[in-house]
Parts: C-alpha cells; sequence; structure tokens
C-alpha cells in the first residue's frame, strides 16, 4: 500500500495579477505554482500556445520540509465535443534559486524520483523503472481485463478514437452498461487529476503501462493509492470537471505506454483484441474469430495472461493440436476458437498462415501438445515463454 501524505490545497491559476508596483522589488525566485506551470506550459501543444495559460491546473498533492513536492498539473480543455484534458504528475524540488520542476514522462521525472522523499517506495520502484516492453517491438501484450467486473458484457459505444476525440493516437475506446462500475484492469497505483477531485483518474501499472478513465462519476479519491485488479475507480458518468463535454454516461478509457499516449488497437483487453476502423469512433473488437463491432457487447473473460493466448482459426471453428512442432507430427487432439491456452515453450516448425501473418514458430502448451503460432493470439510476434 503507498504511504499516505496529507492532501495540499490545489492552485488554480488563471491569469496573472495587472498593475505595477511603486517601486522596484528584488528579483525572487519563483514559487512552486509558477515554477510548475512554467515547465507545464512548455509541454503545451501549438493548438493551446494561445490560451495555455489561463488553461493551467496544478494541484500539490504532497509536499515535505525538506524540499520536496508532487502532484498534477492539467491544461483544462474547452467545454465542446473532442476536447478533452491534458495532464502529466509532476515532481518538484527546491534547488538554490529556485524549483526544479520535472513532469512525468521526461527524463528528470525519472532522475528525481530516484530520491524524492514525497514518493513512497513502490512509487519510486515505479516511476524508476523503464519498461522492458514496446509495441512498437512487437510486443502488444498489456496482462489486463476489460476495466469491469468479469462476466459482466458492456457496450463498446466508441471504437478507438483519440484521447482528445480524431487526434492520433487513437489511444481510447468508450465504454458503457452493465452496473457502471468502472474496476482496475489491472493492480497499479491510482491519481486523481483534475484538481476538483472528480471525473479523471489515471492508474500506472508495470511494464511501462497505464490507463485513464475520465467522465467517471463518484470516483475515488487517489493519491497513489495501490489498487488490485477489480478494485473500484469510479462510475460511468458525463463528468467534465477538467473540460470537455459528454453524451449519455460513460468511461472514456485510455491506453498510456512510457507515460505517452499509444494505439489502443492490437492490444489485449479481457481476452478481446481491438482493432482500429476506416475512421474514428468506428473499429472493433476480436475474440478469437468472433468480431464485436460499435454497439456490439463485450463479454469480459478475465485477464489473458502474459504466458497465455487465444484460439484464432482465422474462421475455422477448430485448430488441431500435434505431437511436435510441424504438420508432420500426429494429430493428437483439437481446440476450439476462442479458447484460452497456456503456452510453456515455443520451437520453429513448418510454416503456416493465420489472420495476424506467416510464421513458422509453433507452441507447445502446457498439457505437452503443439500448435503453430498462426492460429494463437499472444500478443508478441515472438515467443512468450522461452524456446523448448
Amino acid at each position: 500500500m503507498a504511504k499516505a501524505y496529507p492532501l495540499l490545497i490545489a492552485i488554480v491559476l488563471g491569469g496573472v495579477l495587472s498593475g505595477a508596483p511603486a517601486a522596484a522589488a528584488p528579483a525572487s525566485a519563483p514559487s512552486l505554482s509558477d515554477a510548475v506551470t512554467t515547465v507545464l506550459l512548455g509541454h503545451a501543444p501549438a493548438t493551446l500556445a494561445a490560451t495555455a495559460r489561463s488553461r493551467a491546473q496544478v494541484t500539490v498533492q504532497r509536499r515535505d520540509g525538506s524540499g520536496w513536492a508532487f502532484g498534477s498539473a492539467v491544461l483544462t480543455a474547452s467545454a465542446q465535443p473532442d476536447a478533452y484534458p491534458l495532464g502529466w504528475l509532476f515532481l518538484a524540488h527546491r534547488e538554490a534559486g529556485g524549483w526544479r520542476v520535472e513532469l512525468e514522462g521526461d527524463q528528470g521525472f525519472t532522475d528525481l524520483a530516484g530520491g524524492a522523499a514525497v514518493l513512497s517506495t513502490s512509487e519510486r520502484q515505479v516511476f524508476t523503472t523503464p519498461s522492458r516492453v514496446e509495441y512498437a517491438g512487437g510486443d502488444f501484450r498489456t496482462g489486463m481485463r476489460l476495466p469491469y467486473a468479469v462476466g459482466q458484457s458492456w457496450s463498446l459505444t466508441g471504437g478507438p478514437h483519440g484521447w482528445g476525440g480524431s487526434e492520433a493516437p487513437w489511444s481510447s475506446v468508450d465504454l458503457s452498461g452493465g452496473d457502471g462500475r468502472v474496476l482496475a484492469p489491472r493492480a497499479g497505483l491510482a491519481y486523481t487529476m483534475c484538481s476538483s477531485g472528480r471525473g479523471w483518474i489515471r492508474v500506472i501499472h508495470d511494464r511501462g503501462y497505464s490507463t485513464d478513465y475520465y467522465h467517471l462519476f463518484n470516483n475515488i479519491s487517489a493519491n497513489g493509492l495501490s489498487v488490485s485488479e477489480g478494485t473500484f475507480l469510479g462510475n460511468i458518468g458525463t463528468d467534465v470537471s477538467c473540460g470537455g463535454s459528454a453524451t449519455g454516461a460513460h468511461v472514456h478509457f485510455a491506453l498510456r505506454q512510457n507515460s505517452a499516449y499509444v494505439p489502443i488497437a492490437d492490444h489485449n483487453f479481457g481476452k478481446w483484441v481491438i482493432r482500429v476502423g476506416g475512421a474514428v469512433y468506428q473499429g472493433s473488437a476480436l475474440h478469437g474469430s468472433a468480431q464485436v463491432g460499435v454497439g456490439g457487447a463485450l463479454y469480459n473473460y478475465g485477464a489473458l495472461g502474459l504466458t497465455q493466448g487465444v484460439i484464432d482459426a482465422n474462421g475455422g471453428g477448430t485448430v488441431n493440436k500435434r505431437s511436435g512442432p510441424g504438420t508432420g507430427y500426429g494429430v493428437v487432439g483439437s481446440v476450439a476458437d476462442g479458447a484460452t491456452v497456456s503456452i510453456a515453450c515455443s520451437a520453429s516448425g513448418t510454416s503456416h498462415t493465420g489472420r495476424w501473418g506467416t510464421t513458422s514458430l509453433w507452441n507447445k502448451l502446457t498439457d505437452g501438445t503443439w500448435i503453430s503460432d498462426a492460429f494463437i493470439w499472444t500478443g508478441s510476434n515472438g515467443t512468450v515463454n522461452g524456446t523448448c
């Protein structure tokens, strides 16, 4: 469990005082809020440059007597469709001449985290451990389930789209239905992002991943809270405390890796693989060969283990299991499309083509049988549990 720290008052910056002093005053170091705002404005996209200062929202969540501070820095969004806030966690350290401020995702944040007195041991470990996986390297495994109760079916109300709507990358999907309770899809550390404490939760997971949840109602108050898979985060809603708009209760669910939004397509959640469509908010999800489009229901099968896979017969009903890594070995059984299998190790064999391409990789299952990797979605272009 992360250590608890007193919550300090949020400082919302919306302009500067006018008027000139009667006499020149000695120069002074910027306040913590001013220092964080300056760094935040440097991360604002060009499209927000003219209004960024009026949108700056700095929330100091922890501060101690040794010159350390931690919190969130957000650029709120305008109240219109396809507008979403941008936010970072920040670390600050009082140094000679002022504050050194670093935002989540910058190398300086990682450097400061190693010695930050305001961070818990678990936070320092997460913030200083670089990701060992990268979707660009062909590894799309998340280890997450869908962000609601196992056994429930929710509607995919919006296919892949940007955190801010039409912008790239298409990191997000919209989900609604069921009992409306949004749950953590994997263990991690949770943070409330908006200064109001409402609407937006970020959970930082292992392997470089984090997930964002917007429009929440009745969400938890989190300041580095350690959460387990299935922990309640909030209810679906239409909250826009940090800006934007929402029609109909839902959760705007986004995937991040290495502190940046990444394409959600081809990643797995709850044994479903998200697929991109021809335009924003289109797309679908696959469970084996079963494809569900926008408006359809996604049943939560639970998380897919990092050494597991889902059988994808690419339209067929079953896939043969063999006694060795190739079609020269005898058939010793079969497994149904959509079934979950556990992989013991992998080896090279005869080449086959499936939905995701052509491969000569074969996977040995924990029951001793073999299936071509062409017919198993594992989320990786290579082995997931070593070679045989």
